[in-house]
């Protein structure tokens, strides 16, 4: 496998010219791939399991747009689906019967869901979850875990904590202490730091929010009893426990991970897969809770764009694609073979190393872990994973581009594209 062919001559000219054109010459922070350095790929097209970008190179992707792309990019149902939605119209503004589908979709699906409202992203998702969480309840603060990234809402974007009781700091200039004062942080997989929360607080808090595999710190499993310990707690002291399942949701079950491990929690945030790649997020639960969304009840929240009609048309076709028999079976397969052999590798070539999957998402980290919360992840070579990562690119692997994303297979992944991949990150950790 030769490096010799890979030049970025026109990805490097296009992103000089961004970084004069948008704050560090992107739309989304890790894309500038300030977290491995070097010089980021300016995509030209995507198809199937694979990327090019506009210098030719060619490369098997293993983001997959962050994780819509479940089915493969531009799978050619989604596509005919969408040529005939656009003969339409792009947006209606107004009610469609599309919306009844996928909303029913997503309801037969998730077994939290009994109503379900349809926004433009998981950020707005979850921002309206929240909201949601303290109308039902008539409490304040709210429970997050360090690691758990659920949108840049000011209320959320807090540091991560020790697990202890601690007032939410802001993590982010612009962000008024005064917002994220009712932000309590915990550390994942630790149920007693939760419990000796809801102690200090016994009538204060809505509810608890959280991935529950966690994505935006590495692929992070949840231990054995953690979830359902969170929801003992969270009906003990009558408060609302939340999945954030934009990334789990239909990705690690057709049920998202409530359906995984059996515990089902009061409300859900979904987006990515159930836009099939268009911009889409929803958030849904318990009737009861849902009646109070405007115009059903008193919580305020609307958005022009909500269900359109392109993102339901390429939502409901992903959704029936997943239907299909031995789709999440043969997801599995090919992230086992993909994990393991990662592993396999590393282990072989001297480089410590842990992570795992489930079904179509996974992870691994340059440490010997385990891996149990935010904390154990820092402990990654992250030097080492900058130079695997720039390695893999080199050799036509595209991998998230930092050591605290998960990584997506598709159903467009083949066992050659692991075999090569496999191949690829060899030669890689022999070098590192």
């Amino acid at each position: 496998m030769t490096t010799t062919s890979f030049t970025t001559t026109k990805s490097e000219e296009i992103f000089s010219a961004a970084l004069k054109l948008m704050p560090g010459g992107v739309s989304s922070p890790v894309r500038a791939f300030k977290s491995v350095g070097g010089q980021p790929i300016v995509f030209d097209r995507v198809k199937d399991a694979y990327i090019w970008d506009v210098d030719g190179n060619h490369y098997i992707d293993y983001v997959g747009t962050w994780g819509p792309a479940i089915c493969g990019h531009a799978h050619p149902e989604v596509i005919a689906a969408l040529h005939e939605a656009l003969e339409k119209g792009t947006s209606f503004g107004a009610p469609s019967v599309l919306e009844n589908v996928l909303a029913s979709m997503v309801i037969d699906a998730v077994p939290s869901i009994e109503m379900v409202r349809f926004v433009n992203s998981g950020t707005e998702a979850c921002m309206a979850v929240i909201r949601l969480m303290r109308a039902f309840t008539g409490r304040d603060k709210i429970i997050k875990f360090s690691g758990c990234y659920h949108g840049h809402a000011d209320m959320l974007l807090v540091q991560a904590g020790s697990g202890v009781a601690t007032l939410g700091l802001p993590d982010s200039p612009g962000v008024p202490q005064s917002a994220t004062a009712n932000t309590l942080t915990a550390t994942y997989n630790d149920l007693e730091g939760v419990k000796a929360i809801f102690e200090a607080n016994p009538n204060d808090i809505a509810g608890v929010i959280l991935e529950p595999v966690v994505g935006n710190a590495g692929f992070i499993p949840p231990d054995a009893g953690f979830l359902e310990g969170l929801r003992l707690i969270t009906k003990e002291y009558n408060s609302l426990l939340v999945f954030d399942e934009v990334m789990t949701g239909f990705r690690i079950a057709y049920g998202g991970a409530q359906e995984k491990f059996g515990v089902t929690p009061d409300l859900t945030t979904l987006g990515k897969v159930i836009g099939g790649g268009l911009p889409v997020g929803a958030y849904g639960g318990r009737k009861d809770i849902m009646s109070l969304v405007a115009p059903a009840g008193p919580m305020y929240q609307a958005g022009t764009l909500s269900g359109n009609p392109l993102a339901m048309t390429a939502g409901i076709k992903t959704l029936e694609l997943l239907q299909k028999p031995g789709t999440y079976e043969y997801l599995a397969k090919i992230t086992k073979k993909l994990s393991e052999g990662l592993l396999a590798i590393a282990k072989e070539t001297g480089n410590p190393a842990c992570g795992g999957y489930i079904s179509a998402m996974f992870g691994m980290f340059f440490t010997g872990g385990p891996v149990h919360n935010y904390e154990d992840a820092k402990k990654s070579d992250l030097t080492k994973f900058s130079r695997f990562h720039r390695g893999m690119l080199e050799r036509g692997i595209y991998l998230a581009p930092s050591q605290f994303e998960a990584g997506f297979t598709s159903l467009a992944h083949t066992d050659e594209d692991i075999d090569r991949t496999l191949a690829a990150a060899k030669e890689v950790m022999s070098s590192l």
